[in-house]
């Protein structure tokens, strides 16, 4: 990758619930945070806006996207579960998208499916409720079947 320059803190996050900010004010204009949607990258240092010349710091509450939708085709092992984002990202849960639970610092679990160079987007609440209606038993745990993968749930104890 060719030398960026790294721009200083210029403002921008993105909140637990997915509205995006610049200099603490909501970023109204929905195509622009689309189009921020498709630089933003996870480096092992945080978020970033990058572009072929630079690279800006963005703060990330929780997950950078929310699943604000789901779809089923199949049962069972063919059961395939995909995901709308928040910024109109489509993903189909399996192996290059998994289903996981991130511990959250009060206790419980965050659900998120894996959307893209590992940026999450966190399920909605009414997503995760539609995704929990469709969970199993198997000899793997509690969970649901996704792409020929198996996800499971994180069991409180």
């Amino acid at each position: 990758m060719p030398n960026l320059n790294v721009c200083g803190d210029i403002g921008l996050k993105i909140a637990r619930d997915g509205t995006w900010y610049y200099q603490g004010s909501p970023i109204g204009r929905r195509p622009l945070v689309k189009l921020f949607a498709t630089v933003l990258r996870r480096e092992d240092d945080g978020f970033y806006l990058v572009t072929p010349v630079e690279k800006v710091p963005i703060a990330v509450e929780g997950e950078p996207f929310i699943a604000v939708e789901m779809t089923r085709e199949g049962t069972g092992r063919d059961q395939r579960l995909s995901f709308r984002t928040n910024v109109d990202d489509v993903v189909t849960a399996g192996p290059d998208h998994s289903i996981g639970f991130r511990a959250e610092p009060k206790g419980g679990h965050a659900p998120y499916v894996e959307v893209r160079g590992g940026l999450r987007a966190q399920l909605a609440r009414p997503v995760y409720y539609e995704l929990t209606e469709l969970a199993i038993e198997t000899g793997q745990g509690t969970g649901v079947w996704s792409g020929g993968a198996f996800f499971p749930f994180p069991m409180e104890g």
